[in-house]
């Protein structure tokens, strides 16, 4: 998927964990399989889980996860990725990467209808009113803590890049939306910054867990309204802004369109030709943008 991918296979894992952990030496490893574009995920006996980023950006989230998941999960209502282990560069291998507890449960597939889907906006609502609670203090700032209008110039050259592969009157009618909504101008607030449908899990219809906090850190919360679009389809949209209530107004609904609509245009550019997962992801995306003002 990326140029500077690193070399990642089984037998990489297997000779890093007995190399580092060796009370883990004798457990099974076997590739998750997951669309997951930063690192690559190899289930550790039946437990656990190692995560070894892909390139060097998602490297330098090891230690954030490592550092605030045990801060952020006491106050959230669902599950959240529990640290066991970091492990070094080694084996020929360049980075740091970490081991986790085995989480149950499934991704979403965006082409299948959820079972309970206004329960399951409910569900994504409360654990994001949960962690904007959670004290911001010493937090980093998100990945996505820019405010939107610092990405203007390159989302339009998206568009254009794009061409016919999205109605491109209709997203660029979105973004300026978004950039008219007025700016967040409050402290930032706890958010995740990427709630996609690789990074929650799914149990009988409800949100069971929420995973991969590489990109976790205070900002605008608007960012986390990417849900909206990438988890719901129209019919529990209203359902999850009924349940956040007056945490969002208007203004900050607008933004998180643009949000939403900035990064699947990206995605979607990106990945069309390495991740057919992602690009078909972020395509819906845009059109659930583009189709209503909803």
């Amino acid at each position: 998927m990326h140029a500077d991918e690193a070399d990642i296979d089984a037998d990489l894992v297997r000779r890093l964990v007995a190399g580092q952990f060796p009370a883990w030496a004798g457990l099974s490893v076997a590739r998750v399989d997951s669309a997951g574009t930063s690192n690559a995920m190899y289930r550790l006996g039946p437990d656990m889980v190692a995560r070894l980023p892909r390139v060097e950006g998602a490297a330098q989230d090891v230690d954030r996860e490592l550092r605030w998941l045990p801060v952020l999960a006491p106050a959230l209502p669902v599950a959240v990725p529990v640290p066991l282990g970091k492990g070094e560069p080694g084996e020929g291998y360049p980075y740091p990467w970490s081991v986790f507890r085995w989480l149950d449960g499934a991704t979403p597939d965006p082409a299948v209808p959820l079972a309970e889907p206004a329960l399951f906006a409910k569900d994504v609502a409360q654990f994001l009113l949960a962690l904007r609670e959670v004290d911001p203090a010493g937090a980093p700032a998100a990945y996505r803590s820019d405010p939107l209008a610092g990405r203007d110039a390159d989302t339009r050259a998206v568009i254009a890049a794009l061409g016919a592969r999205v109605d491109g009157r209709a997203a660029t009618a979105v973004w300026e939306d978004a950039l008219r909504a007025p700016a967040w101008r409050e402290p930032g607030v706890w958010v995740h910054g990427d709630l996609q449908p690789g990074n929650v899990l799914v149990d009988r219809g409800r949100l069971g867990a929420v995973i991969d906090f590489g990109c976790m850190g205070t900002a605008d919360p608007a960012v986390d309204l990417i849900s909206a679009w990438y988890l719901m389809d129209a019919g529990a949209r209203p359902a999850f802004r009924a349940a956040l209530g007056p945490a969002v107004d208007d203004a900050m609904w607008a933004r998180g369109r643009g949000w939403a609509l900035t990064i699947a245009l990206a995605e979607l550019l990106y990945y069309q030709e390495t991740n057919r997962v992602m690009a078909a992801v972020a395509r819906r995306v845009v059109e659930r943008l583009t189709e209503s003002r909803g």
